[in-house]
């Protein structure tokens, strides 16, 4: 998979992922969840990104890794 592909499709899933959420009933419980989902949808293109600058194929793995 080339990388211009991978970002793409991360962008893209926050995209979708934001107009899912819209659709959702305005509600406090919701607002909460539909708060977090926004962040971390969102922050999986924002961290790959970030390891694409790791100065070496181990930093970037290890930027990568979930824990």
């Amino acid at each position: 998979m080339a990388e211009n592909e991978l970002t793409q499709r991360l962008f893209n899933f926050a995209v979708r992922t934001i107009k899912f959420l819209k659709t959702l009933p305005d509600n406090p419980e919701v607002k909460i969840i539909r708060y977090q989902l926004i962040k971390s949808s969102s922050s999986a293109g924002a961290n790959y990104e970030e390891a694409q600058a790791g100065s070496s194929k181990a930093d970037f793995t290890n930027k990568v890794r979930i824990f």
